[in-house]
């Protein structure tokens, strides 16, 4: 006989939920912010993304994916879509930072650890089911 214990996740009791709630605003309204000065035309967003040498429409993509992943991540159906684009973009930054601009890493590595913590805690059920 096998006793199935329950265990609720963090996230559904009230100061779980609402922590993760202001973790994906504060998501949210970084990378829209992000999206905002890239696909403006910001001058120093022109000029970062001319010296990583992938021309100007990689910056209008980006940009887009940013608010793409930004708005998914408010909503519980589509937060793990949401940070999935979002983990894609920091994977990419970290990359450009390291090869190309040899910039601050510290925005990267803070910024992507919450959009990871936030990937796990909304990941789907079936991802969250273990085979007994």
């Amino acid at each position: 006989m096998t006793s199935e214990i329950s265990h609720r996740p963090a996230r559904s009791e009230p100061f779980g939920r609402i922590s993760l709630s202001v973790v994906k605003v504060l998501i949210a309204v970084a990378f829209l912010g992000a999206a905002g000065l890239k696909l403006s035309g910001n001058p120093k967003k022109v000029a970062e993304f001319g010296e990583i040498g992938l021309g100007q429409a990689f910056r209008y993509v980006t940009g887009g994916i940013e608010g793409i992943g930004a708005f998914l991540v408010l909503w519980p159906r589509t937060a793990f879509a949401g940070t999935l684009l979002l983990i894609g973009i920091c994977g990419g930054a970290l990359l450009v930072q390291l090869e190309v601009l040899h910039g601050d890493l510290r925005h990267v590595f803070a910024l992507g650890g919450l959009v990871l913590l936030v990937a796990w805690l909304s990941r789907p059920d079936v991802l969250r089911s273990r085979p007994r």
